[in-house]
């Protein structure tokens, strides 16, 4: 990994503070709206998704032509493809069952903190918890891998 510039964290955390503020004045961090469009009542949701993915899409399009590298890191622009396997389904899965309980995804839960939703709370824990068993679960079973392989 190449050195960073050291206005990479402060711009991560500007970037962070936007994007919440984008999720409180769109009205996307109050669980009630998101579940709205999941009942096909309210459809502001996916204006909000469409309107990101369109300046995400220029971006990712854009960036490479205009620099070789990227500004703040100095890595190279370059596709990561990932294996669509058992791990990605699952996962999806068990995040959308919870993004359609709770009505919420965890970057509109710290905005909707941010907002005075403290009852979120619950949620993130929730968050919180699923991901430490995910990495305990992951864990053990390379670990198991790994004394499997040596025993052969």
């Amino acid at each position: 990994m190449a050195d960073r510039h050291p206005l990479f964290m402060p711009l991560v955390l500007v970037g962070g503070v936007v994007f919440g503020f984008g999720l409180g004045f769109s009205q996307m961090a109050r669980p009630e709206v998101v579940l709205n469009f999941l009942q096909f009542e309210d459809f502001g949701l996916l204006f909000v998704m469409f309107g990101a993915a369109i300046v995400s899409g220029i971006a990712f399009a854009v960036m490479p032509r205009i620099r070789d590298r990227a500004p703040l890191t100095g890595d190279t622009y370059e596709r990561r493809l990932k294996p669509f396997d058992r791990n990605v389904l699952v996962g999806g899965a068990i995040f959308g069952v919870g993004w359609g309980l709770s009505g919420i995804c965890p970057g509109a839960a710290y905005a909707s903190l941010g907002t005075g939703n403290v009852t979120i709370l619950w949620a993130l824990a929730g968050m919180f918890g699923g991901a430490y068993l995910q990495g305990y679960w992951r864990s053990r079973s390379a670990s198991r891998d790994t004394a499997a392989a040596g025993a052969d």
